[in-house]
């Protein structure tokens, strides 16, 4: 492939990942990873609501990585109230698991960066280590998705299995029970599916522009080659 285009590769994919990096960033300050709504099982079993008049008993509930907001309805008006993860939620939470996405979030904002960065510099530049040249690439690509696949993974498995959303919904409330009505991942939390995409989509690009997948070499290949015939 001529230079010319490799280079719009590797920009390209440059780019994305700057992209990924800033979209991640943009995430994890978001309340936007949950949104849904909330029963007050309490008292509509007590007045044995139905129909029109459970929607008095159902309230609102979003949150993300360190904030949210609920609004809490028992027939007398929507009670809305802020809430933080930390230090008011650690007790209730599956606070390892929220650590853990939280650290994975910092991983992949560092490595889309770490990526953009040599991207741009195998564009523009001659490498002259190995890990600037297609092994570097794809191992910048990789780690990214991976650590985007275990934010989901750690992140849907605190919602779905750990029941979060009811856990928050519950804090400090004594007299009243609330069950989790309706809930799904909201804006941020695919905003990780895409930047995972995204550094997928990076790897790709990498082959297009000419490079074989660093530990697919061939075992006959006796030939000891430099960052430089990495590269060019």
């Amino acid at each position: 492939m001529p230079a010319q285009q490799k280079k719009l590769l590797f920009c390209t994919a440059g780019l994305l990942s700057l992209a990924c990096a800033l979209g991640t960033a943009a995430a994890v300050g978001s309340q936007l990873w949950v949104r849904g709504s909330i029963l007050c099982s309490t008292g509509a079993l007590l007045v044995n609501a139905s129909g029109p008049e459970l929607h008095k008993f159902i309230g609102d509930i979003q949150y993300g990585l360190f904030s949210g907001q609920r609004v809490r309805q028992c027939g007398l008006g929507g009670r809305p109230s802020q809430f933080s993860f930390f230090p008011d939620l650690l007790r209730i939470i599956p606070a390892s698991i929220h650590v853990s996405v939280i650290l994975f979030c910092t991983v992949l904002i560092v490595f889309a960066l770490v990526g953009a960065g040599f991207f741009m510099f195998n564009a523009f530049g001659s490498p002259y280590e190995t890990l600037h040249g297609p092994v570097g690439l794809y191992l910048w690509s990789f780690i990214s998705c991976s650590c985007g696949c275990l934010i989901m993974i750690l992140f849907s498995s605190e919602v779905k299995i750990h029941h979060l959303s009811e856990k928050i919904a519950n804090f400090k409330e004594g007299t009243f029970t609330f069950k989790t009505h309706s809930e799904q991942f909201a804006n941020s939390f695919w905003t990780i599916l895409v930047c995972s995409l995204v550094q997928f989509l990076n790897a790709l690009l990498i082959r297009f522009a000419g490079f074989e997948f660093p530990f697919s070499k061939s075992k006959e290949s006796g030939t000891i080659t430099g960052a430089v015939d990495l590269m060019y």
